[in-house]
């Protein structure tokens, strides 16, 4: 349950009922839901628990920069609990694009001493990070209370920046009207990239090579500071001065215009920035990664030093990045484990002192709640049903039979189970019911009003079906996966440069279960491909499989060692930690990247003695374990 609601910003609510600019014109825009929107809205942001899980940096306390594990709404709740408020938003959300977006996995054996990949020597397997298939409806609705929330936490000075494309963008451009207010708006910036790779674009069509960004003020007091870029060519311009207040042509004592050689000038709307090439060192492998070069325009345009800029759909981290170099403070979320993990990694290679927070809404499992959601029914054991009435998910069987079961979506922005949903599953739900249903089971993240829940379902038309609620959050707590590890003890040995002892753990083997899984799952496709090809082309059948070595050392992304903390349930302090990438390069202590082949070893920096140690397996799953004092 939240701990509180938060207000919203007070704001005129015609909401998704209507949109008020076609108001004028006797016109309307409406939306299913929009009864739910509104109620939500005044209901408030839920606020969460909100746990400190690692401070990064000597001054992470004190910075004020935040990385944030959950969604934008529960965050903003968070910032306004606190009176936090922020200069500069870019948000580059879900295009409802109709797409799934997936986290590229890749062993890691060419960075390893004494491991070699049998069969290819790589295995680019993927695991989807989030679904951007949405209703218009749902997307709209969900974009509208984001947005709400957003402004909530913005100064009074403040700019938002909105990422989109052409899915959606036309449709959000008039909730951001209404939102921020037509007055407000600022630019409409088309940023060209002309060296994506588009796929294969229908030759009936132009391809398409652009995003569009809006940009709202939250006033009319917002702070711009130009900014320039070079000319392709020096040009002769006409020197430009103030007089009473107005730009004039420099002129010199006869009355001649004054030139001058002009080597930049002033960006404008339509921004020629190349997207991210794959050989780039900004890569990190993330599916929507951005540019730095784009977000280190819309820093330098709307923030100065100093000023907290805001990221609520983090990604690959690339806003909070380019926000600690130009001197900015930064707070980014992301509900996606991958994205945290990403952007945590990034901020330490660049140096940043930062709190990693962690929201308490109960759904963070398996990395995001797209996963979670697709392991739920194996989770519970539920079977599907298709003469079921369409409310319910499944049904499990049991001593009492056959049960129906209502899991709430955990992909959609709203979890909360209220009177309506409950009226729904109540009146609706149970009235075409098998004649011998005795029981229905009903799952919930949060409950909105207890006193009317309980009512409903003492008014059920069937008093002799029970309704069981459960908390899925206690489900969820319960379903822990760890990965097994075989590693000595903590042994103190001497520093190569023999200046002081230091400590050292080797690592000897490592197992997985879900890497091992995604590896059958990725040879039994390539198996499959091998066989067509094998058909189609009448060769020989060529496929060799993909096998770990018997250490299976090549499934870790990433080792630390925490010397402070000895509870496994305090926040981690990463005093000591290898990280290998994607491309097999070894990154020490968030260092710089070099070719050397990791052994398995890590080491401490000091003569502190390691209390606990993290393994971070290529798919995200973290697993701690505690050294015997």
């Amino acid at each position: 349950m939240p701990i509180r609601y938060e207000n919203y910003q007070p704001h005129h609510l015609a909401g998704m009922a209507w949109l008020d600019n076609f108001q004028r014109t006797r016109r309307t825009l409406a939306y299913r839901g929009s009864d739910d929107t509104t109620r939500r809205i005044l209901r408030g942001m839920p606020l969460h628990e909100v746990t400190l899980t690692e401070p990064v940096g000597s001054q992470a306390g004190e910075s004020g920069n935040l990385l944030i594990h959950g969604e934008c709404i529960a965050t903003c709740a968070y910032l306004k609990s606190r009176n936090v408020k922020v200069d500069l938003v870019y948000i580059d959300p879900p295009f409802a694009s109709g797409a799934d977006y997936a986290k590229k996995i890749r062993l890691r054996s060419a960075a390893l001493q004494n491991v070699q990949l049998e069969g290819e020597t790589g295995a680019d397997m993927e695991e989807k990070m989030y679904s951007d298939i949405w209703t218009k409806e749902q997307y709209l609705n969900w974009m509208y209370e984001n947005l709400m929330a957003i402004k909530t936490v913005m100064s009074e000075n403040a700019t938002i920046y909105v990422h989109l494309d052409w899915h959606i963008g036309h449709y959000v451009k008039i909730l951001l009207d209404e939102v921020f207010g037509e007055q407000n708006f600022r630019n409409e910036i088309i940023w060209h990239y002309n060296n994506k790779m588009t796929g294969n674009p229908n030759p009936h069509d132009f391809v398409c090579e652009h995003d569009t960004i809006f940009r709202y003020s939250k006033c009319n007091d917002y702070l711009y500071n130009i900014v320039r870029e070079p000319r392709d060519e020096p040009v002769m311009q006409s020197k430009r001065v103030k007089v009473d207040g107005k730009n004039m042509r420099a002129r010199d004592d006869n009355g001649n215009i004054i030139y001058e050689l002009s080597e930049d000038k002033k960006v404008k709307d339509v921004w020629q920035i190349p997207y991210i090439p794959s050989t780039d060192a900004q890569r990190v492998d993330y599916a929507t990664q951005k540019p730095e070069a784009l977000l280190e325009r819309i820093i330098s345009a709307s923030s100065d030093e100093g000023m907290v800029v805001a990221d609520f759909f983090g990604g690959s981290g690339t806003t909070a990045v380019v926000a600690q170099r130009l001197g900015r403070r930064f707070i980014t979320c992301d509900i996606n484990q991958n994205s945290i993990q990403t952007t945590r990694d990034r901020l330490v290679a660049a140096g940043a002192s930062f709190q990693k927070m962690m929201v308490k809404d109960g759904v963070q499992l398996f990395r995001n709640p797209v996963q979670t959601e697709e392991r739920l029914p194996a989770m519970i054991g539920m079977y599907q049903d298709a003469t079921l009435p369409p409310v319910w998910s499944g049904y499990i069987v049991n001593s009492r039979g056959k049960q129906p079961v209502y899991l709430p979506s955990l992909t959609q922005y709203e979890r909360v189970l209220d009177p309506a949903t409950m009226s729904t599953l109540i009146f609706d739900g149970m009235m075409d019911l098998p004649e011998d249903t005795r029981n229905v089971i009903i799952y919930y993240v949060d409950v909105e009003d207890w006193e009317a829940i309980n009512d409903l379902i003492a008014r059920r038309p069937d008093p002799r079906i029970t309704v069981e609620l459960r908390d899925l959050k206690q489900l969820l707590d319960e379903y822990v996966f760890e990965d097994d590890a075989d590693f000595t003890a903590p042994a103190q040995v001497m520093r190569a440069d023999d200046m002081f002892p230091v400590w050292q753990v080797q690592l000897r083997s490592f197992h997985s279960d879900r890497v091992c899984r995604m590896l059958d799952e990725f040879n039994q496709k390539r198996y499959a491909q091998a066989v067509k090809r094998a058909e189609r082309e009448g060769g020989d059948l060529n496929y060799t499989p993909i096998s770990m070595s018997e250490s299976q050392l090549e499934a870790i992304e990433w080792v630390s060692l925490d010397c402070t903390e000895a509870d496994a349930a305090a926040p981690w302090h990463s005093d000591a930690e290898v990280k290998i990438e994607p491309d097999c390069t070894v990154r020490l202590n968030g260092g710089q990247k070099n070719k050397m082949l990791w052994d398995g070893i890590i080491q401490t920096l000091d003569d502190r003695c390691p209390r606990r140690m993290r393994i971070r397996n290529i798919c995200g799953d973290e697993t701690t374990y505690l050294f015997n004092s």
